[in-house]
């Protein structure tokens, strides 16, 4: 199955209004990273063993590591998790800019130095989450 397949299957295997939030938010993303590389992550290990929750990627960054490796991995994360939606924004070297930016307008939602959980959409202002999401995008260089 290719990626756009997975991510449609995981989405829809969403329980509402969860399925609805995650299409809604795909769409959104995708309106602001149109032509963007899709990645989707099963949340598995290389023995088939679950060690995190599956998540769809957007965007594309070169990550530098200590030893001086690199890898490839996505800007923007979208992920359902136990009592919601978390959206991650990748790459922000203020790990307090989120939270001192957006943590006051976006309503209902914890937000960290790269995440913003919340548990609907309905508790959130989309077009502040959108903002964030575009000067995550803006910031990755």
């Amino acid at each position: 199955m290719n990626v756009q397949g997975e991510i449609k299957e995981y989405i829809i295997s969403q329980p509402e209004p969860k399925r609805s939030d995650m299409q809604e938010l795909h769409r959104a993303i995708l309106e602001i990273l149109p032509k963007c590389k899709l990645w989707f992550l099963d949340g598995k290990n290389s023995e088939g063993k679950t060690v995190a929750n599956p998540n769809i990627g957007y965007g594309l960054q070169t990550i530098k590591y200590a030893d001086g490796t690199t890898r490839e991995f996505y800007r923007i994360g979208l992920s359902a998790n136990t009592t919601g939606i978390s959206v991650y924004i990748l790459g922000i070297e203020d790990k307090a800019y989120l939270k001192k930016t957006y943590g006051k307008q976006i309503g209902k939602a914890s937000v960290t130095g790269y995440c913003i959980k919340f548990k609907t959409l309905k508790d959130i202002n989309l077009d502040i989450l959108e903002a964030a999401i575009r000067y995550g995008v803006e910031q990755v260089k």
